[in-house]
């Protein structure tokens, strides 16, 4: 069974320490490893590869942009770099370089945006990523992830680092439920069902795949029997999991830590409007930024909670 015990969830590491540690791992196996950092090593958790591995770090200081291209011309050296940020800094400040220097070249360079979405907290909204998933869905031949815990996200990391093309993976602030067991396999493209369902599904991705499990134990409580899927891959979608969800549930329910425009919800839509149209409904920010805060206080606030998602479900089987 993939889930660690069927409802109970204990805390683990943040997704951001996950990937520092699992990149120390690979860059001891691997020589052409290397890392960029824009000046913020100790938070993207890169010091764990600075600290082993000096000679194949590289600071690129305050410079998102500059860092972007310096991981294209590695990488057409023949390097496999990591190059590292808060998302809303490496997907906007360097957008331009990313678009031109990474997707259009098709270079293999690695992009780890961390401290996304509103969970950062106090931060405030100037650092939290609600559009990196949409900037870097837009970006032809990019695979983008967003893995739910620790061992996801060491799994990907190495997913990553043997993948021969542009990659972006999405890492959080705050500690995490630990989803997984050590032994789950992962694969990119590949959608993974945590729980059996018949009445509805719900899908997500980052710490919103805690909450489903949650709000499906809610569920469960009224009689309701609902589907978790968990869906890593952004891009490429799996959409053999999306159509079956959709005939067999006939309602979807899509939950994520970003704006609704542009997140994963409307990526489904698109497979579900093509292959099996069903009932959707959407859990996530809706048209606004979030304010300064604790990352509970704010989770609560903008409705990214297992409540929600119940909530959610049920207007879907209203509807079906």
């Amino acid at each position: 069974m993939a889930v660690s015990t069927k409802y109970e969830l204990k805390l683990g590491q943040a997704t951001r320490e996950a990937f520092g540690r699992a990149l120390v791992e690979i860059g001891r196996e691997n020589k052409d490893v290397v890392v960029c950092d824009a000046d913020l090593s100790k938070s993207t958790m890169v010091h764990y590869f600075a600290k082993e591995f000096p000679d194949r770090f590289f600071s690129c200081g305050i410079a998102e942009a500059n860092m972007v291209a310096v991981g294209a011309g590695l990488a057409s050296s023949g390097k496999i770099p990591f190059v590292a940020s808060f998302s809303a800094f490496v997907l906007n400040k360097g957008f331009e370089q990313l678009r031109v220097t990474v997707a259009y070249p098709n270079t293999n360079v690695k992009v780890v945006g961390t401290h996304s979405g509103i969970s950062i907290g106090e931060d405030g909204p100037s650092q939290m990523s609600i559009e990196d998933l949409a900037l870097a869905c837009s970006l032809p031949g990019f695979v983008v992830l967003s893995p739910a815990d620790e061992v996801a996200m060491g799994a990907f990391v190495r997913l990553a680092a043997s993948h021969v093309g542009p990659v972006f993976i999405r890492a959080g602030r705050p500690k995490v439920p630990v989803v997984y067991s050590k032994d789950q396999k992962f694969e990119i493209g590949k959608a993974i069902q945590l729980l059996d369902g018949k009445d509805v599904t719900l899908m997500a991705h980052g710490l919103m795949v805690a909450e489903s499990i949650r709000a499906a134990e809610m569920l469960d409580a009224d009689g309701i029997s609902a589907r978790v899927i968990d869906m890593p891959t952004i891009k490429p979608l799996d959409e053999a999991a999306i159509t079956k969800a959709a005939s067999e549930t006939g309602a979807i329910v899509v939950s994520e830590e970003h704006l609704v425009d542009g997140g994963l919800g409307v990526r489904v839509a698109q497979v579900v409007s093509r292959t099996r149209p069903c009932v959707m409904e959407y859990v996530g920010l809706e048209n606004t930024y979030a304010e300064s805060g604790s990352p509970e206080a704010l989770l609560q606030k903008y409705g990214l909670t297992a409540a929600k998602v119940a909530e959610a479900a049920r207007r879907a089987l209203r509807r079906k």
